[in-house]
């Protein structure tokens, strides 16, 4: 496979990911602190994290969130590092638990609460761009083999 295009694809990664871990990890330290998350584009943040939707058995889960990003940076700077396309294709594989996570996080806000959470909107936004990224290199990579 083309050097440029999994260049292009891991940088994506790693940027996305970068700023899907700063987002969740916001929201995670907000959660820990006690703290009123404050919409400042939307209405409704609050509602969405203090919501029974937004914890699972007591962790929140923008720190489950925050780990998978954390995930994708890491297998991203090893996938520098190492130039081992195992790491950049076990990546690629993972968009799909943040693709669906996702859809499931948007259903919730937009047919259960009503409310919408701009932070989580950009969680969703940042989990398709690397579902995007990812299924992109997987059908190059299928269609190369």
């Amino acid at each position: 496979m083309s050097s440029k295009f999994t260049t292009w694809i891991s940088r994506g990664l790693l940027v996305v990911g970068a700023l899907g871990f700063m987002d969740a990890t916001y929201l995670t330290l907000k959660h820990y602190a006690g703290e009123v998350v404050g919409c400042t584009i939307t209405q409704g943040c609050e509602i969405v994290t203090t919501s029974v939707y937004s914890q699972f058995y007591g962790i929140p889960v923008a720190l489950f969130g925050a780990l998978y990003y954390l995930t994708i940076v890491v297998l991203m700077i090893a996938y520098f590092d190492r130039k081992n396309e195992v790491l950049l294709r076990i990546g690629a594989w993972l968009t799909f638990t943040g693709l669906v996570a996702s859809l499931y996080f948007v259903g919730v806000q937009a047919f259960i609460l009503h409310a919408w959470c701009q932070y989580c909107i950009g969680s969703a936004i940042s989990s398709s761009v690397l579902f995007l990224l990812g299924i992109t290199y997987l059908l190059k990579q299928k269609s190369t083999s």
